[in-house]
């Protein structure tokens, strides 16, 4: 191959991948530019938030924050500890499963293994719309709608965490040194849970993150199973608020101010999240 050939393949690689890079720059735009405009329009009051420039800054944001806050005595910070609550628990319950039902499909054989990872398989393409209704009206027969139970309950079984769990189960977890442990005298509780959820735990970490952000940014479900706006959650009390916002547009500044708020726990989260992340995967390579 000539030197020209070497120079115009060089160029021709060169102008190829600005192709990925300007693809990932507009999809970065599509998704930052939204939250740009509700940090800029937090910071409006009232008179701002309609009349100046969509990205100039305004001098409200302080008074939003007092407004909000004092809001029906504070509700805002209600709903934002019922989110926690309800995200926090709730994918921590729904890794614990998902750890156990992926590690027991990914890593024992048994009859109708199969059969029970294809409905799993099943309930992933499932729409949780589909699942809202029947799940309110089975819950309303057992006496917890509009409960804490109700939120907690549906959020448990995740069929992508199982799913996820079982190949990351199967392609970290050695059969060779389980069968070591064994040898050794441990037993399968022993062997689940001191070498194999360690192993397991970047995947068990993923499986929380998704789980956190689905429930925090839940509407349907709230929607359906909650009356008592005690009970509601970030995303269901901003509805309430926006609604009333239709007859009082002052609380659109109440709106806007509390999503901004509710966007930062998610993003502190996975923050956090990533470091784990980097330290299990080091980890992990450090044991090989």
């Amino acid at each position: 191959m000539t030197p020209l050939t070497l120079t115009a393949t060089s160029k021709g690689g060169r102008r190829t991948a600005w192709v990925p890079t300007l693809v990932l720059i507009l999809g970065a735009l599509y998704c930052l530019v939204p939250i740009a405009w509700v940090v800029v329009a937090a910071t409006k009051d009232r008179s701002e938030l309609f009349s100046t420039f969509t990205f100039a800054p305004g001098s409200g944001f302080f008074q939003n924050l007092s407004d909000l806050t004092a809001y029906r005595d504070g509700i805002f910070w209600r709903w934002m500890a019922n989110s926690a609550f309800y995200a926090g628990l709730g994918a921590l319950l729904s890794a614990a499963v998902s750890a156990a039902g992926g590690y027991a499909l990914g890593r024992y054989s048994f009859r109708g293994r199969e059969a029970i990872f294809k409905m799993i398989l099943a309930g992933v393409l499932v729409p949780s719309i589909v699942l809202a209704v029947p799940q309110y009206l089975l819950l309303s027969k057992l006496g917890m709608a509009d409960s804490y139970w109700s939120m907690l309950l549906p959020s448990i079984l995740s069929p992508y965490g199982v799913y996820l769990v079982r190949i990351y189960a199967a392609a970290s977890v050695p059969a060779e040194l389980m069968e070591a442990a064994r040898m050794d005298g441990a037993s399968e509780w022993r062997i689940f849970s001191r070498i194999a959820v360690p192993m397991m735990m970047p995947g068990l970490i993923t499986v929380f993150l998704f789980q956190f952000v689905g429930i925090w940014n839940n509407f349907l479900l709230p929607f359906v199973m909650l009356a008592d706006d005690e009970k509601f959650p970030i995303t269901l009390g901003l509805y309430t608020l926006l609604a009333q916002g239709a007859s009082q547009p002052a609380l659109y500044t109440l709106v806007i101010t509390g999503c901004l708020l509710a966007i930062l726990p998610l993003i502190g989260l996975f923050l956090v999240i990533q470091r784990f992340w980097s330290l299990d995967l080091m980890s992990g390579s450090v044991k090989a």
